[in-house]
């Protein structure tokens, strides 16, 4: 009984849908107002937006880029962007090591760590908001 239900519901649909040969199809539009989808820069708000706008400028404004590969010498020490006047670093000293080196990082030259002897040197960074 279910399976004739099921046969005859196409046919009485297709029936329904059919088009008479005087009607056209609607024409089709674009989103909003006619002028194309919307880009990313023309939909973004808020955080999204000031991120777009700073990376156009060639500014990293939430430090979301992959940050430079520093040596970690006297010459070339690694960068650690900090607010205040000093910060907390944890050094890995070995590439497979499960131990962190703890030490505090005062503004000014770079020091070593005290284990490995890598440099760092905390640079002020200023919040972006």
């Amino acid at each position: 009984m279910a399976s004739k239900m099921f046969l005859r519901i196409p046919c009485s649909a297709v029936r329904l849908v059919s088009f008479k040969p005087s009607m056209r199809a609607p024409a089709l539009r674009a989103m909003g107002t006619l002028q194309g989808i919307p880009t990313d820069e023309e939909q973004a708000t808020g955080l999204e937006r000031h991120t777009m706008q700073g990376l156009k400028k060639g500014q990293d404004p939430y430090s979301i880029l992959k940050p430079k590969h520093y040596e970690g010498t006297k010459d070339d020490p690694h960068i650690v962007p900090c607010i205040g006047t000093k910060r907390l670093v944890g050094c890995l000293c070995e590439e497979d090591n499960t131990q962190i080196v703890w030490f505090w990082l005062h503004e000014g030259n770079p020091q070593r760590c005290p284990s490995c002897g890598a440099h760092y040197k905390m640079v002020h960074h200023e919040l972006p908001h």
